[in-house]
């Protein structure tokens, strides 16, 4: 396998601030060659059934690689999915993914976007023949593979996930001021902001990736016709209504919020968690005031100093960066 430097594949230094990677960089070693073919195969469109829906499609780099405005994912043929685009970052320290965990690795996540009807609607073995049928990718998996077969499913997988594992944001204002770097200060607006961030809501976008990776009920509804969340995946009535816990960061660009998309600003979300809960057997305990309404209270002073904080959160360099953008 062709080497190179870990510092010249984007997104493979740990951030000063950030724990040790689940994913680290040793269990898939980072090489330039296998980092533009997992950035070609994320912009390939013959990843889906049609030709036409490709991983960058609804994950869309100047938002995060969430899909810009959108309440729902559109896969193939226009079909409207039943949840909201999740924003792909720092993919790395994720036990598991999409809203509702069932992917509990890197490599194994494309699989579920791939062979859902809504979105690719296609089978992994009639990606790999479309592969196998282009003599450059080909060359490129031979070179950063080596064998003479070919081109089989560890090696789509693990080259792809050599992309989505660089998609780390770890440059925002916020975390400059962390690191104590140039650039890193933050008004006294911002400042309290975090402070009421850290009493009222860091039990849940805990640390410094802003997500503890739990799957929570939130008080969005009584009932869960339509999506059971993380009790699609375990069977258990005790985790209906229950979704992953989604990362702060770049929040102000990722909206629609939620997993069903219903709230189209950061002062909707605030309002649902002010004064919008509705009670269920599941609503998380951490969001239940003894003898009131469920919720977090916040003053008007502090959701507007609590919005100031949340656009630190905004990674400039990450949504910019070349490296990441399709070629």
């Amino acid at each position: 396998m062709e080497s190179t430097s870990t510092q010249e594949v984007p997104g493979t230094k740990v951030p000063g601030n950030f724990p040790a990677p689940i994913y680290g960089a040793e269990q898939n070693p980072p090489t330039q060659a296998a980092f533009e073919l997992g950035r070609s195969l994320f912009y390939d469109p013959r990843l889906s059934r049609t030709g036409s829906i490709s991983c960058g499609s609804c994950h869309q780099q100047a938002v995060a690689f969430a899909d810009a405005g959108k309440k729902l994912s559109t896969g193939v043929e226009t079909r409207i999915g039943t949840r909201n685009t999740p924003a792909l970052q720092n993919l790395r320290w994720k036990p598991n993914f999409l809203w509702d965990g069932g992917p509990v690795h890197i490599e194994m996540m494309p699989r579920a976007p791939i062979s859902n009807p809504l979105e690719m609607d296609e089978t992994l073995d009639n990606v790999l023949r479309k592969l196998n049928a282009d003599a450059s990718y080909q060359r490129r998996f031979k070179q950063v593979f080596g064998g003479n077969g070919p081109i089989d499913s560890y090696q789509f997988l693990r080259a792809l996930a050599q992309f989505t594992a660089a998609l780390t944001s770890s440059n925002s204002r916020y975390d400059r001021y962390v690191r104590q770097e140039a650039g890193g200060t933050l008004t006294a607006s911002e400042l309290r902001g975090l402070t009421i961030l850290r009493q009222k809501c860091g039990t849940c976008h805990a640390g410094e990736l802003f997500t503890d990776e739990s799957f929570r009920n939130n008080g969005l509804d009584r009932q869960f016709p339509l999506d059971s969340g993380r009790a699609h995946i375990t069977r258990r009535s005790t985790d209906a209504g229950r979704f992953k816990v989604p990362s702060l960061r770049n929040v102000a660009l990722t909206g629609p919020y939620m997993h069903d998309g219903r709230f189209t600003t950061l002062e909707a979300v605030l309002d649902h968690y002010d004064h919008g809960m509705v009670v269920s057997a599941t609503l998380d305990l951490e969001l239940r005031r003894s003898g009131l309404e469920p919720g977090i209270a916040l003053a008007p002073q502090e959701r507007q100093d609590l919005l100031a904080f949340l656009h630190t959160l905004t990674d400039e360099q990450f949504l910019s960066n070349p490296q990441l953008a399709k070629h």
